[in-house]
């Protein structure tokens, strides 16, 4: 009789822990709510305003006599130089930092006022600049510094650099190597700085109303934060609990079978 009742306790502990540790399909889905048939969202994709303390990449070429296209700001460059181009630190060597007054200053053209322009219409004065200078030139004006962070329950928290016009908040987690088993996809905080504050915004990477959000598309400096589900917390000390239950059913079987024998003396 005893034996069937531990049983049964046990057996409902198990259930228990079972129901609670689970996940549904539901929850691990993303844009779950998306109708199956064709639909069309309607995206605005945010202008970046340059500000203080951002680099650019900028050159400006022009075909020399004898038929060859140089960057008239790097006149030679060797092959380690392009090495280093081409990594992150070449950002800081061969970009352009935006002074506490928005102007870069650049070689033989001079200082040029980018701050406060979107990156198309600093390449448009730039260029203005160098036609001033130079004849026949072509400008090609780029951000370096879009660099944006991915914290919590991903696989790959950190910082990482974007070398595209725009991102979006599914491929920034993609580039953390997506929501693990604990993230919540219902509940993911985007955490974006501007001159004199911040502003935050909750997305549900399950609501097809996410296409439409403001903070679709992330801006330089975007800090993405996945928050954990509840269960982590249960799952993590599971173990734990576990003991507890193993020991508190042990002192009560213990104890039940001192007063069993002492009753039948």
């Amino acid at each position: 009789m005893f034996k069937v009742k531990r049983i049964n306790i046990l057996f409902l502990i198990f259930s228990i822990v079972l129901i609670v540790s689970c996940t549904s399909q539901k929850e691990l889905a993303y844009l779950n709510n998306l109708p199956e048939d064709e639909t069309f969202f309607p995206i605005e994709v945010p202008d970046y305003i340059i500000k203080t303390r951002d680099v650019l990449y900028i050159t400006v070429k022009a075909m020399s006599l004898d038929g060859f296209i140089n960057d008239l700001l790097i006149p030679s460059r060797t092959s380690s130089n392009q090495y280093i181009a081409s990594s992150e630190a070449g950002n800081y060597l061969y970009g352009y930092d935006v002074d506490e007054l928005g102007n870069i200053l650049l070689p033989v053209i001079g200082t040029v006022k980018v701050g406060g322009l979107t990156v198309d219409e600093a390449r448009i004065a730039v260029q203005a600049a160098a036609d001033k200078v130079f004849n026949n030139t072509t400008v090609e004006c780029k951000l370096l510094s879009f660099k944006f962070t991915v914290i919590g329950e991903v696989k790959s928290p950190g910082t990482y650099v974007n070398y595209y016009n725009y991102l979006t908040v599914f491929e920034a987690i993609g580039r953390a190597g997506g929501v693990n088993d604990y993230g919540r996809r219902d509940k993911v905080q985007i955490i974006r700085p501007f001159e004199g504050g911040t502003k935050t915004f909750i997305l549900s990477l399950q609501d097809k109303e996410l296409l439409s959000s403001e903070a679709y598309f992330l801006l330089p400096n975007d800090v993405v934060i996945v928050e954990p589900q509840r269960k982590k917390i249960f799952n993590l000390n599971l173990s734990t609990y576990s003991f507890l239950v193993s020991s508190i059913t042990s002192a009560i079987t213990s104890t039940i079978l001192i007063i069993n024998y002492i009753n039948n003396r």
